[in-house]
């Protein structure tokens, strides 16, 4: 598979649609048309993980953060370019993922969620669109027999795909009419006279850049010579997704118990902790990486506790004068427990490739006592 088609595969799992207006996400590095056969995946790309991926005779490298920020006007083989460099030299590729992975369902931030016991988080600011689109639902009516045949074409040019799951329809059962006259060619029934058919009103979501091929397939399959369909434009919410999660617990924890919980998923081997640090926990938030400034929303919200990377100074001050609880992983370490999630989904999409998570990949602090 190529470069450019593995991108494809990732940004149908995280729309760069989601990612925030001043990321940079997408195929940041490299040719399009490479072949792909090996790829890891890591959270910064750094001198160590480049050469990591020399070794690894690595294709494409599938970074969490950009290895490009901002618009660079010339790339040397020193800092601050030398990774840049190096990456080209060597022809490996980079997809960057970013607020996508932040922002997406089942992405950083669910996850971070789903640790702390939040039930049903709903993203706390800096809201996208919902990544899906423009979108529009295809009913077609079609014999029962024939059902199996015709929703599998069209699941296979494209259509049923919601979120992270596939072949997503609804069936629903009734009679069907029609009367062929002079030069019709009925798959069923006789020119002159009314038919009645057993039907399936079959219906599913199709992306607007599939439409044609998904109608095309549908025609190809139906057996009957001029098949019935409607074609609904849907209308798409708006701030449906974005950063960070926040919601009721489903049973009220303690912080202890919610830090015991964190430090197995993310292997966390020390917290900053900002506030009571025993108090009992109903009603909380999460945000990966730096999202300080989403704390006053936090606080407005009345959370018990709130999870993420790193708080500024004054942030921190904040939250402690309003009773908020906080814990902070580190920026990485909130984010890098993600890829393991990543890399099982990706190798569903890109398969025969190898997928590897990068071991030189590494939080830059060390945690230790002077």
């Amino acid at each position: 598979m190529k470069a450019k088609d593995v991108a494809l595969k990732i940004e149908e799992i995280y729309p760069p649609s989601l990612a925030q207006d001043w990321d940079n996400v997408g195929l940041l590095v490299g040719d399009p048309q490479k072949n792909v056969e090996n790829i890891l995946l890591t959270i910064d790309i750094t001198n160590n993980v480049v050469a990591e991926a020399r070794r690894l005779k690595t294709d494409l490298i599938v970074s969490y953060h950009p290895v490009i920020w901002d618009g660079l006007k010339k790339i040397i083989a020193e800092e601050p370019t030398r990774v840049v460099y190096e990456l080209i030299r060597s022809g490996i590729a980079v997809f960057s993922i970013h607020t996508a992975l932040d922002s997406a369902i089942g992405g950083v931030n669910d996850a971070l969620a789903e640790m702390v016991g939040i039930v049903d988080g709903k993203p706390i600011g800096d809201y996208v669109g919902s990544g899906l689109g423009d979108n529009y639902k295809l009913v077609v009516f079609v014999p029962i027999d024939s059902v199996a045949k015709v929703s599998n074409a069209i699941f296979a040019a494209g259509a049923g795909a919601i979120g992270n799951y596939s072949h997503c329809g609804f069936n629903a059962e009734g009679t069907g009419t029609f009367l062929p006259h002079k030069g019709a060619k009925p798959a069923i029934g006789k020119k002159g006279k009314l038919e009645k058919v057993a039907e399936t009103r079959f219906e599913t979501l199709v992306p607007a850049d599939k439409l044609d091929a998904v109608i095309n397939a549908m025609r190809k399959a139906h057996p009957y010579e001029t098949p019935a369909f409607d074609i609904f434009r849907l209308h798409a919410t708006k701030n449906q997704l974005g950063l960070g999660r926040i919601g009721e617990l489903a049973r009220p924890l303690r912080v202890a118990q919610i830090s015991k919980k964190i430090k197995e998923v993310t292997g966390a081997k020390a917290v900053g902790l900002v506030g009571n640090e025993n108090r009992l926990v109903k009603r909380a938030a999460v945000c990966a990486g730096s999202c300080g400034k989403i704390v006053n929303q936090v606080i407005a919200a009345k959370a018990d506790l709130y999870l993420t990377g790193e708080l500024k100074h004054h942030q921190a001050l904040a939250a402690q004068e309003a009773g908020l609880t906080c814990i902070c992983l580190s920026h990485t370490v909130s984010e890098r427990f993600i890829l393991r999630k990543v890399a099982k989904q990706l190798q569903k999409q890109v398969k025969g490739a190898k997928i590897r998570i990068s071991k030189k990949d590494a939080e830059p602090f060390k945690w230790t006592n002077i």
